[in-house]
């Protein structure tokens, strides 16, 4: 085991130099050349990028995590890695079947009346395959990749050594807390390689959003274990297939309200939400009624982080920028070497400058990107979850606005402070 984990380090080594190599080279000739200072750290990020993928799985969940983290990275890389996604061949169907045999210690033909081989879905970690069931009900069986357990555990043996020697080398890298942020990613992905998490995900997430009218695959809890996840079929058109929307007579401007009211709500009332937004899990059924499936990725968010987004909550409704600042700043851990004034007048600039539009023209990730590049010039150290609360939001706001060019994220935000915490506005 341990002369594998060797041979994999080694591995890992000469692809980060190899691509390192390639970015000094790409570096110098545009030096040479002239070319626009941007350039050089955006082809830096694209190799780092391509480092990861071909790495794969560990490293490919490392990149889309790092990806939430716009405290601790800059936005080139933030952008490069926001476009990662899993590369990974199919599983033979005969070793879906024996996965299947393996886990449900029975022939998936008991288990399944039908069990389509072709799959709808690859990823590293599995891949899902349509089914149906004794008593008629169309299913999804989602199948975890054979051997992946034991790499991920390998790699992430590895992560953990190189953050500890990192740490101890550079003393800059302590101010983000390198073994802290790979041990938290470790804890993730072993959570997203738990099917059974994932589907206690759903139920615990599903009553209230079934509440707001969306619908939550229902778990076949009899056919699901830890590697195979048996759900509920969900029929619908993707969420940002536009020309099939309006030939169903789908209102766009309310599914976008609906999706994202449905996420301030799984934020600010549940502290737990679906923290995967991309257009592949989100759909709309035949009957209007808005659909969200893969619950392996959930964030949650502490009262504490919870009370200071309704004070920036308030401050957008009611646009009181010294509020905005004193709310923004408590969100971080500040070290004792931050310069007070340099830090309070820049949040300052940012928050009245956001507030020179009317509500209705916001846009909330402009802010945030402005923001999180405050953060990392003054070193703050956020709470950990607010990296990929920071990064849902966005994405929510972006998909709400395919939906309906004219959605503004801060107008839905007011209404919903003063509905949900009207106490607080008179604080």
């Amino acid at each position: 085991m341990t002369r594998s984990v060797d041979r994999r380090a080694v591995q890992i080594g000469s692809v980060f130099v190899h691509h390192a190599m390639a970015t000094f080279a790409n570096f110098a000739r545009q030096r040479l050349l002239r070319i626009h200072k941007r350039e050089p750290a955006r082809r830096g990020a694209e190799h780092f990028r391509d480092a990861l993928l071909e790495l794969g799985p560990t490293f490919i969940k490392l990149g889309q995590v790092l990806s939430t983290r716009p405290d601790l990275i800059p936005p080139t890389y933030e952008e490069a890695l926001s476009s990662l996604q899993d590369s990974a061949s199919p599983i033979p169907f005969r070793a879906v079947r024996d996965a299947i045999c393996h886990e449900l210690s029975r022939d998936p033909a008991e288990a399944y009346a039908f069990l389509g081989e072709e799959p709808i879905a690859v990823a590293s970690i599995g891949q899902v395959h349509p089914a149906r069931l004794a008593d008629g009900r169309e299913v999804v069986v989602k199948v975890r990749r054979p051997g992946i357990i034991a790499t991920v555990d390998s790699d992430l043996a590895i992560l953990q050594r190189l953050a500890k020697l990192a740490t101890w080398g550079w003393s800059p890298l302590r101010r983000v807390d390198l073994v802290g942020f790979v041990d938290e990613f470790a804890t993730t992905l072993q959570t997203e390689l738990d099917y059974v998490a994932e589907g206690e995900s759903a139920d615990r997430i599903r009553p209230s959003l079934t509440a707001l009218g969306v619908h939550v695959p229902v778990v076949i809890w009899e056919l699901t274990t830890s590697g195979v996840l048996t759900l509920e079929r969900v029929h619908g058109a993707k969420i940002t297939d536009l020309a099939t929307l309006d030939e169903m007579g789908v209102d766009r401007r309310a599914i976008a309200r609906d999706v994202a009211y449905a996420y301030l709500v799984m934020i600010f009332a549940n502290g737990f939400f679906h923290a995967d937004p991309h257009p592949g899990n989100l759909f709309v059924e035949a009957d209007g009624r808005l659909a969200m499936v893969d619950f392996g990725m959930m964030g949650t968010v502490t009262a504490p982080v919870r009370a200071a987004l309704v004070e920036i909550l308030l401050a957008l409704a009611t646009k009181d920028s010294m509020r905005s600042a004193a709310a923004l700043r408590v969100l971080g851990i500040v070290p004792n070497d931050v310069d007070e004034v340099r830090f309070a007048a820049e949040l300052e600039r940012l928050t009245s400058a956001s507030f020179e539009l009317p509500v209705g023209e916001m846009r909330l990730a402009p802010l945030l990107a402005d923001f999180m590049a405050v953060s990392r010039r003054h070193h703050l150290r956020f709470p950990r979850e607010l990296g990929l609360l920071v990064k849902t939001v966005v994405m929510c706001e972006a998909l709400a606005a395919r939906l309906d060019p004219t959605f503004a994220l801060p107008s839905l935000l007011a209404t919903f402070v003063q509905s949900t915490f009207p106490p607080l506005l008179d604080t």
